[in-house]
């Protein structure tokens, strides 16, 4: 009976233990579940949450925090893929704290295992980052990394960025459901990112219609040129975020361009610069009709000068100082073909990201639309002038049929009438009405000549010829001056003064290139109505004492002639400033 007994509580434990283990397990299957379940529901939220932005920089942040939450990571950052595909344009962290991110120093420019997953954008997993063969280490002050998970965001098709996760919490590794989830938050971020770009254009867009629309209404209220291109200037710079926003004209009977305006850094350091066709970024644009841009305008070969002569390995060339602290740059034609009115040039601080497509595409049509906007300001231009002339015209025509007829034929009535005048006084009062009347008739004359002449016939303005003096004068200084002009030289220079600016200014190159010895010249032609003044400056060896001056004295008769004054200043340090002006209003 013992031993029966014995045997039957040892059936009835053993189904028991199996039992508990049955359990334990069910158990484990339901926590398993229950924490998938909030997994895919956190993943939910988080595609959501993410799906919710349209702003670009706030969803890429957004798409950051929620990768590090769903695979319980410490350290969590988004890498944007630059226009070249190669390097990192921008890259956003989670976990890292401002003072570390200020001591580790610029963000990874995509070497290493960062560049890994640009160069095979696929998921993946690592135990010990510095295992991988591509592992490239850590700048100084870097956190410890070890655990690893990388994976791609694709948007339609193209590879936008990667996504990093390192340091999973509590020392574990990155699973593959960790990789799946990962993946499928990477899916829901392209479709995101897709969507704040479009909402991006598409404020883009409505930002350059509603410019164009301003323009138009200015155009239509009868703004002059001036007023359009400054408009079309100051809206493309607020809308690009440029820094510097330039617009640059075709000088007339030259190969040259003007600086017409200029907004924003360093504005007055290039308003009325002339620039060649031929070398300048500027020029480019509008000898080839194009879009021309450039990653640094700073170190640019190409950078806006007249001369860019060599001053010694690592020097920089003058043109480039005018834009310190600037980077990013695009040159847009404004027209095209026979229609090519100039070149808008744009400038971004250095800091900031090069020009996208998405934005130099709506920049072109603004450009064409700054065409329209010059050419319907020349045409008004033509048509005021042309009513000019035709009312000059009319005048001339009735005083010459009508005013010199009727005082011709007074003359003759006093002339036949004076024969039957016997007294003397009265007929040498008569004799002298008809001489009278003979003056009359020639000033009138030479007024209908003067409103007939037409304008510009007496060759190029004064800002094209002293372009042409100072292109003639490089080949014989080996090397081009840089060039200003300021003020409406060609309408308030008169002629005379013009031909002495030009002789003054052949006289004052011929000696640069004789005496001075210098590898960097300056002119700068400038009037405020009032007066003309021209600068040429160098950076010689200065003027002798005992050295011979008729050139100097030839220029100060010229302004002493005129009722100006020539002053020559020769610093200690080397080079010479010469100051030539003269007054161009009534003397």
């Amino acid at each position: 009976m013992g031993s029966s007994e014995e045997s039957g509580e040892a059936r009835v434990r053993l189904p028991q233990l199996r039992l508990d283990e049955l359990l334990e397990e069910l158990q484990a299957r339901l926590d398993a579940a229950r924490g998938t379940r909030d997994r895919v529901h956190s993943l939910l939220e988080a595609v959501l949450s993410v799906g919710r932005e349209l702003d670009l920089e706030q969803a890429l942040k957004s798409i950051v925090e929620a990768a590090a939450a769903l695979v319980d990571a410490q350290y969590a950052a988004l890498g944007v893929i630059g226009p070249d595909g190669k390097g990192i344009a921008d890259f956003l962290t989670v976990g890292v704290t401002e003072e570390q991110a200020a001591k580790i120093g610029h963000y990874p420019e995509g070497h290493g295992i960062l560049g890994e997953l640009i160069r095979h954008p696929e998921p993946l997993r690592l135990t010990r980052l510095s295992e991988h063969p591509a592992s490239y280490g850590f700048p100084a002050h870097h956190p410890p990394m070890n655990s690893f998970l990388g994976v791609p965001i694709r948007v339609r098709d193209q590879v936008f960025g990667n996504l990093y996760l390192t340091e999973k919490r509590g020392g574990a590794q990155f699973d593959e459901e960790d990789e799946s989830v990962l993946s499928t938050l990477a899916v829901a971020a392209g479709v995101a990112i897709d969507n704040a770009r479009l909402y991006e254009e598409s404020r883009l867009r409505e930002r350059w219609l509603r410019a164009s629309a301003e323009i138009t209404h200015s155009l239509m209220s009868g703004s002059d040129r001036g007023e359009v291109l400054g408009l079309i200037a100051e809206r493309a710079r607020e809308i690009t975020g440029a820094a510097l926003a330039v617009v640059a004209v075709p000088m007339e009977g030259t190969d040259s361009l003007t600086v017409e305006l200029a907004i924003g850094r360093e504005a007055e350091a290039h308003r009325g610069l002339v620039l060649p066709v031929d070398g300048s970024l500027i020029g480019k644009a509008f000898a080839d009709a194009t879009l021309v841009s450039s990653p640094d305008i700073s170190e640019d070969e190409r950078s806006e000068t007249w001369s860019r002569p060599a001053e010694g390995p690592g020097k920089a060339a003058p043109g480039s100082r005018r834009f310190t602290g600037l980077g990013p740059a695009v040159a847009v034609p404004i027209g095209a073909g026979e229609g090519l009115r100039g070149v808008v040039l744009l400038v971004r601080a250095v800091d900031q990201p090069v020009f996208a497509e998405r934005e130099t595409e709506p920049l072109r049509g603004f450009a064409a639309q700054a065409a329209v906007a010059m050419e319907l300001a020349e045409r008004r231009a033509d048509a005021e002038r042309i009513a000019v002339l035709q009312d000059r015209d009319r005048i001339a025509r009735d005083l010459h049929d009508l005013a010199i007829q009727r005082l011709f034929a007074t003359g003759m009535t006093l002339q036949s009438a004076g024969r039957f005048i016997e007294h003397q006084q009265a007929s040498d009062r008569v004799a002298r009405a008809v001489e009278d009347l003979d003056e009359t008739i020639k000033i009138i004359r030479s007024t209908i000549f003067g409103l007939r002449e037409r304008e510009g016939a007496g060759g190029p303005g004064l800002r094209a010829r002293a372009v042409r003096v100072v292109g003639e004068a490089a080949p014989v200084l080996g090397f081009a001056p840089g060039v200003r002009m300021e003020g409406l030289l060609d309408t308030h220079v008169p002629k005379e003064v013009a031909d002495h600016v030009v002789a003054v200014l052949s006289e004052a190159l011929t000696n640069v290139a004789r005496h001075a010895h210098a590898d960097r010249a300056e002119v700068v032609l400038e009037t405020d109505g009032r007066e003309v003044r021209l600068t040429v400056s160098d950076t010689g060896v200065g003027i002798p004492a005992d050295g011979r001056r008729s050139g100097l004295r030839n220029m100060a008769e010229r302004a002493a002639q005129l009722g100006g004054a020539l002053r020559v200043d020769c610093p200690a340090g080397g080079g010479t400033t010469l100051v030539w002006r003269v007054p161009v209003g009534e003397r």
